[in-house]
């Protein structure tokens, strides 16, 4: 296998309606200590640019001054080929999990092969939603005491970020660099989701209407398993439309 002569990419960080600035400083500080640069805010509660959040970063400027904003998860992750979502604990839904280590040589071996990744992170009480998490190609579960697994915000993306960095002395996992086709961007996997769920409608699948979140988000999590890649997603567009066709 040929490595890549560039360096990794690092994943991107991605905070969740944050809620306090001196949080969103705290990760910023946390993210280059282990040499992330790019965070992205997705409905900061106190809005943004925040002078909190700049005073908090003690130095880390670099990291702030790149902030970019999204008032969508969707519109957040839509450029990225691999995303993970740190929870701590999964709710009714059948997701892969993954611990730190096991994450972050996934996200290595993504920056190697030149492909964009990500992890989200969620709100300072709540964390993410089962919607939210949904989104993501896996879970990640910190190890920690079952009687006292909180966490702040820092403190999370600080043990994502040092176990990514420990990587850059490892190897490559070689499984995990797509061959023929990259894989496919969110954006591509949302435009398919929201294709299927359209053709869905039209069949009245969701019955009764009550279940049909829990049956789209059941749907997605099938797909979000397999880690398409582009060229799978447009063959599934392909299937959709054929047998849509037919169906008339």
């Amino acid at each position: 296998m040929s490595v890549e002569s560039n360096p990794p990419l690092p994943p991107v960080v991605i905070l969740v309606e944050p809620q306090l600035g001196e949080n969103i400083g705290a990760v910023a500080r946390a993210m280059l200590n282990c040499g992330l640069s790019e965070l992205r805010l997705v409905k900061p509660r106190d809005g943004w640019p925040s002078e909190p959040a700049r005073a908090n970063a003690a130095g880390a400027d670099s990291v702030i001054d790149g902030v970019t904003l999204f008032d969508r998860i969707e519109d957040a992750i839509a450029d990225l080929r691999l995303v993970y979502a740190t929870t701590a604990r999964l709710r009714d839904m059948v997701k892969p999990v993954l611990p730190p280590e096991t994450a972050a040589e996934r996200l290595h071996a993504a920056g190697v092969a030149q492909l964009k990744s990500g992890m989200m992170f969620g709100r300072e009480r709540a964390g993410l939603n089962n919607d939210e998490v949904v989104l993501a190609d896996a879970a990640v579960i910190f190890p920690l005491n079952p009687a006292f697994t909180s966490l702040n915000l820092a403190q999370a993306v600080l043990l994502m970020g040092w176990e990514w960095r420990r990587q850059l002395r490892g190897g490559v996992a070689e499984e995990f660099i797509p061959a023929q086709s990259p894989w496919a961007e969110r954006a591509h996997l949302l435009q398919f989701f929201q294709h299927l769920e359209g053709e869905l409608e039209k069949t009245s699948f969701f019955f009764p209407p009550e279940k049909k979140h829990h049956m789209l988000r059941n749907l997605r999590n099938i797909f979000e398993r397999t880690k398409l890649t582009e060229q799978e997603v447009r063959t599934l567009h392909g299937v959709v439309r054929s047998l849509t066709r037919n169906a008339d």
